[in-house]
């Protein structure tokens, strides 16, 4: 007789691995982890920064593409999500920011209990370990750990700091802390050098336990039903078609993968799936709907001063910075490209702040074709001042096109489509020239490369970021969580409404996007969510 395990989990991404390391820990249950990749132990998604050689990378990367998008002046944005052990935490930029305060008390607010921000922050500070920071805020002790730039900030670090403090942001240490909103350095999911993924810290330690088994290349195809009762997975791994049975569905893959293995799986628009020939299980239309994302748009100058366009550029730059990683662990290469930014308000009377801020001492107008080129930056100084909206109320979907497994789902965003969406972003381009125009940074700046000087009408400025703009990577709430099945795709106990021993657990289940990069919310609704069930398992 087949083995049946007390939980199968459906994807090694961020929440996946969590949840592999908190329902294995006690020894009692016994749990099966599907991964449609491989292995994490790749030199280039071990080192910091060579996720720029993984961003169209087929061998650990999604490589997802949206539907041209109007509001991007009709272009086609590029999704790539991370197929392999860790997801996404195994080729992202390795910022980690947990949201605004207020945007968990808005989760709860919506009926989602337990899940406002004291059982939010008492899951983080259970997950994390952080040197620094107010221990009323940070963890210590945990498996994830965080880290500094410490003394490795790049030199333009400073002048942009102190020109955002002339343009009235307040310095912030910790936006991790009692306060989001200001400007300061990043922190990092990186250890001794090494990215810090969620299969690093969480995963790495669980599979060394005998009641945890991790298959790579399995790619799930369908969720097994008995009546209305989930009981396994069936998955393709290496061309041959195999099941698993399971007390307990988790699917963990992602705002992308999530919805579409239900909609294979005939949990989705009902009149979608019938066009398709899938059977409906349960007819939800909220099943891959409403989903949200933030987008991004660069402002970009040359510098008189050095960047990191001068150490990475030339072949003896980028030997000089392989040297000093394989032998030191540190230099460029150790680090994240994103060091300096920060939290604003567009407008005075809004209650907390609405874009992010990033600067990184590095350009890429001249990007080598097929590669992210942030190992080939252009051949001159240049620095680039990055903004994303925080909390837009633009949505988007992402839909089966076929009942082929294997077959990418279409995702279409509408990005800019609401007036107030347009509105932030025309005042945060304008406020990123307010902070160059500051000493002491504006006395390093040659000139402005992108959008340029000539660009200055509002009509120009938002043709520009509808031309230059796109994801920054954040996708969520495409099984978003409510008390009511009319509205949403999971209870607040993550089970899919409708039906038994089915639950999702990743970003896809976010009630709304928090404000700042998606990684460590993620990872927090994997521990939050093993709590969850571990909880009901013993009741």
């Amino acid at each position: 007789m087949a083995e049946t395990f007390d939980y199968i989990i459906v994807g090694a991404g961020s929440a996946g691995c969590v949840l592999a390391d908190r329902l294995t820990r006690s020894g009692t249950h016994r749990v099966l982890l599907l991964e449609a990749g491989g292995t994490d132990l790749r030199f280039y998604v071990q080192m910091p920064l060579g996720y720029g050689k993984t961003f169209y990378d087929k061998s650990v990367n999604w490589m997802y593409r949206a539907e041209p998008d109007p509001g991007l002046n009709g272009q086609s944005d590029f999704y790539p999500r991370g197929r392999l052990l860790g997801g996404s935490s195994s080729i992202n930029a390795m910022v980690y920011i947990r949201g605004h305060r207020q945007d968990y008390e808005d989760w709860r607010a919506a009926g989602n209990v337990g899940w406002g921000w004291n059982e939010v922050l008492s899951a983080y500070k259970a997950m994390e370990n952080y040197a620094g920071g107010d221990p009323a805020y940070r963890g210590r002790g945990g498996p994830l750990t965080i880290t500094d730039l410490g003394g490795q900030a790049h030199p333009l670090c400073k002048p942009f700091l102190e020109a955002t403090g002339k343009a009235g942001l307040k310095f912030t240490p910790d936006f991790n802390g009692a306060e989001q909103e200001g400007v300061g350095l990043y922190q990092y999911t990186i250890k001794n050098g090494i990215r810090n993924s969620a299969a690093r810290a969480f995963l790495r330690p669980a599979m060394k336990r005998r009641n945890l088994r991790v298959e790579t290349h399995a790619q799930a195809t369908r969720i097994l039903f008995e009546g209305n009762r989930a009981v396994g997975v069936a998955y393709v791994q290496r061309g041959m078609k195999l099941d698993a049975k399971g007390r307990g569905i988790i699917l963990a893959g992602g705002a992308i993968n999530s919805p579409q293995l239900l909609q294979l799986s005939g949990i989705g628009p009902g009149a979608l799936l019938h066009s398709l020939g899938i059977p409906v299980v349960r007819d939800n239309p909220n099943v891959g709907a409403r989903m949200q994302d933030h987008h991004g748009v660069n402002y970009t100058w040359r510098m008189t001063a050095p960047t990191l366009n001068d150490e990475l550029r030339p072949w003896w730059g980028k030997l000089k910075a392989g040297v000093q990683y394989i032998l030191t662990r540190k230099g460029p290469l150790s680090l994240s490209i994103n060091q300096g930014g920060g939290f604003f308000r567009t407008h005075p009377g809004m209650t907390r702040p609405n874009m992010q801020l990033y600067m990184q001492a590095f350009s890429t107008l001249i990007p080598r074709a097929g590669e992210r080129p942030i190992l080939n930056p252009d051949p001159f100084s240049g620095l680039s001042l990055g903004l994303s909206n925080c909390r837009p109320t633009s949505t988007g979907e992402v839909m089966i096109s076929s009942a082929d497994p294997l077959a990418h789902p279409r995702i279409s965003f509408r990005a800019y489509s609401t007036v107030s969406d347009v509105e932030e972003m025309l005042a945060a381009v304008k406020f990123l020239r307010k902070i160059a125009a500051q000493e002491p940074l504006r006395g390093l700046m040659a000139e402005e490369l992108r959008p340029g000087p000539a660009v200055t009408d509002d009509n120009a400025l938002i043709d520009d970021f509808r031309q230059r703009s796109g994801t920054v990577y954040h996708h969520a709430c495409t099984c978003r969580m409510g008390p009511d099945a009319g509205g949403s795709v999971v209870d607040t106990r993550l089970r899919v409404h409708g039906v038994e021993g089915l639950r999702v657990c990743d970003a896809s289940v976010f009630p709304n996007l928090i404000a700042g990069n998606t990684n460590a919310p993620a990872m927090m609704v994997g521990w939050r969510g093993a709590e969850i069930m571990l909880e009901d398992a013993r009741a």
